[in-house]
Parts: structure tokens; sequence; C-alpha cells
């Protein structure tokens, strides 16, 4: 691993901390501080995924540095729920490695794809990933891209 010392699964004990983390990792962006201050809901994850082992996360140094949370789609295949890195360390590979991480889970689980959400600052990180653009969706306050990568496995 580069940065990453150690991905885990994440737990209850997390969840605060992670939802913290996603929150800073928001707001950076000044187009959604207003709705994310006025939904501090919008950033909260669902307890099924920490019960379920959906939630990976990395940390350097004994510190959470970022985080990925997988959901179960109608169609059976996997969704992105959530990738947040701390802001001050993005661009050192964190949310790269995560990624690596996060569909090695999805392929044990028996997924053939991860689909994903992508805001206009994230779709360049998706298709890095390898993700393709599948078409298009409102999301809670703004358009956002449909994405998807097919699976190896």
């Amino acid at each position: 691993m580069g940065y990453i010392q150690r991905i885990r699964r994440g737990t209850l004990a997390d969840k605060m901390n992670l939802e913290a983390l996603q929150m800073r990792a928001s707001l950076m962006w000044e187009e959604d501080r207003e709705q994310l201050l006025a939904n501090p809901d919008a950033v909260a994850i669902p307890v099924e995924q920490f019960e379920g082992g959906s939630v990976l996360v990395a940390e350097a140094g004994g510190i959470i540095v970022g985080f990925t949370a997988l959901a179960d789609r109608a169609d059976g295949e996997a969704e992105l729920d959530g990738l947040f890195v701390e802001p001050d360390l993005w661009r050192r590979g964190i949310a790269s490695e995560l990624m690596v991480e996060t569909e090695a889970l999805a392929i044990t689980r028996g997924k053939r794809q991860i689909h994903v959400i992508a805001n206009s600052r994230a779709q360049g990180f998706y298709e890095h990933c390898g993700f393709v653009i599948v078409g298009r969706t409102e999301v809670t306050w703004r358009p956002a891209e449909l994405m998807c990568k097919q699976l190896a496995g």
C-alpha cells in the first residue's frame, strides 16, 4: 500500500467519525455548502452497511483517512454508496487504494458490476478507475452522472 497502512471493515463505533469525515470532505465545495449545512442527515451512513461488513476504512498512523461504503442494488449488483477521503490528504492515492479493496469486496460477494452516482468533481476519478457513464440522474440538489464498472472475477 502507498499512504494507507491498513484497510479494515468499519464498525458502528466508526459511524460518527466517518460521517464527520464525509461532511468535512463535502463542505470543501462551496456550491454544496448551504444545502449540506441545512441537511446534515445527507451524510448519514446506514447502520445496515456496518452490520453487513460493507464499510471499508483506510487508516494511516492509526488515524482514519478515508472510507468507502457499498450497498446492494435491487438488480443484485453493487452500488458505491460513498467514497470519502480527508480533504488535506486528497491526491495521495487513498481513494484509488480504497477503490481496489472495494472492488475486491464486491467480487467476493458475487457482484459483476459496481454502479456509482458521480458528481462532476468525481467523474474524472471514476473514469480513471474504469467506470463509464451509463446515464444521468437528479440527486438531492443537482444532476449527476450514473456510472458503472464491469468487475473481473
